[in-house]
């Protein structure tokens, strides 16, 4: 496929191409670990790309859940985009401060709005700013704008969905966390979580899909990723990992090759590792 496709993934060639583009809508999806040391609005303020309007990912989310960011209740989604100015017939391109870190993870919420006019910046801002690209700190003049939404349930499970993987077999459960966490052998950051991965599962560290200045690998490279760890490209796939957030690089890794029958798991080791009746792989 071509390096550039706008619902997956863009060069920052293809950016600066069609950053003037009417119907076009840039959103900058930055968010940090809190051992990151990072403040991710505050660097927006300072400097993004010329228009982008800055998703929340941890305010635009389902607030009735305890657990991290899960995805935000249809009409939530809806008023926040309309507010941002985000709506029918927008081609959206999503970027973070790492990369390809968080930017993923709206990538996947819109899709799972019924969305696909979305693509993930390549790169990030990182690589635009080394590029000597144009930055701004003013904030985007924005309009309300319709927005559709059509929930696609079929890219998201709950816990119970994966319980059932995990016992029966009939889908993999891919975990993007890295190998140490994977295998139980540092302690989880968030409090009162066991160590340890879902039984059954195979480990794709994101990182491994990416290239040194943070850009997605490609064609050969990505596949061997995924089946260097043993993931079968032909069958189903749930993506997990920390809570929701690097599952979805897995995710737009697998949608670059060609991989529809993907699902993403929201609640993810956050979810999982705190309840004692779910069964913990170590190793």
């Amino acid at each position: 496929m071509s390096a550039d496709d706008p619902k997956t993934l863009v060069s920052t060639d293809w950016l600066a191409a069609h950053l003037n583009d009417p119907d076009l809508r840039v959103i900058d999806a930055s968010y940090y670990l809190a051992d990151m040391g990072r403040d991710a609005r505050a660097e927006y303020e300072a400097a993004h790309i010329p228009g982008a309007r800055f998703f929340d990912i941890d305010e635009i989310s389902d607030h009735r859940s305890k657990l991290p960011h899960m995805a935000p209740p249809v009409e939530k989604f809806m008023s926040r985009m309309r507010a941002m100015g985000i709506g029918d017939g927008h081609q959206v391109v999503v970027y973070d401060g790492l990369g390809l870190f968080s930017a993923a993870r709206v990538w996947w919420l819109f899709r799972l709005m019924g969305k696909t006019d979305i693509a993930v910046l390549d790169g990030g801002f990182p690589k635009w700013q080394a590029e000597g690209r144009e930055t701004e700190d003013m904030p985007p003049v924005l309009r309300d704008r319709h927005i559709t939404v059509q929930r696609q349930a079929h890219l998201v499970k709950d816990v119970t969905q994966v319980a059932s993987a995990s016992k029966l077999g009939d889908w993999q459960i891919v975990d993007a966390r890295s190998p140490s966490r994977f295998r139980g052998e540092e302690p989880e950051a968030r409090p009162g979580l066991r160590a340890g991965h879902i039984p059954g599962a195979m480990n794709v560290h994101y990182a491994t899909l990416l290239n040194p200045d943070g850009t997605m690998k490609s064609g050969d490279a990505l596949r061997s990723a995924f089946e260097g760890a043993g993931v079968d490209l032909e069958k189903r796939v749930i993506t997990t990992c920390g809570s929701g957030v690097t599952a979805a690089i897995l995710m737009l890794g697998l949608e670059r090759l060609g991989h529809r029958d993907v699902a993403l798991y929201d609640g993810s080791w956050a979810e999982w590792g705190q309840f004692e009746q779910l069964k913990v792989a170590t190793g």
